[in-house]
């Protein structure tokens, strides 16, 4: 792996490090944004288009998956769509990345993955 890929891949790292120990805040009942954030972890090299992968691998789309499953209400979905669209820009996620995820892992999603979306409607 070559020097710039290993340091985007250990600034990654050390960021969510950072906002796992910093935010606290809770998504849902049972996972907190850092959390949330921990369990796309695997999609990291695809969000930020570093590497090779062009499509998400097996693990990225379980981490969606999860996340998915826990966003059974209104106020889960509002809170972790927040949640994401806070933490996205910090990690370098690319926007048309994060469009074609849910389409990838093929998840069903009801909001539109934008950084202008508004997560309380």
């Amino acid at each position: 792996m070559g020097s710039k890929k290993v340091q985007s891949l250990v600034s990654f790292v050390m960021m969510l490090f950072m906002v796992l120990m910093i935010n606290s805040e809770v998504v849902t009942g049972e996972v907190s944004c850092g959390d949330a954030v921990s369990d796309l972890v695997p999609c990291g090299s695809y969000l930020m288009g570093s590497g090779s992968n062009s499509s998400p691998t097996k693990e990225c789309c379980d981490g969606a998956r999860k996340l998915n499953q826990f966003a059974t209400t209104t106020a889960d979905r509002q809170s972790l769509c927040a949640c994401l669209k806070q933490t996205g820009p910090s990690f370098g996620v690319k926007t048309d990345k994060a469009k074609q995820l849910p389409v990838l892992c093929k998840l069903k999603l009801n909001i539109p993955i934008s950084p202008n979306v508004d997560c309380s409607k």
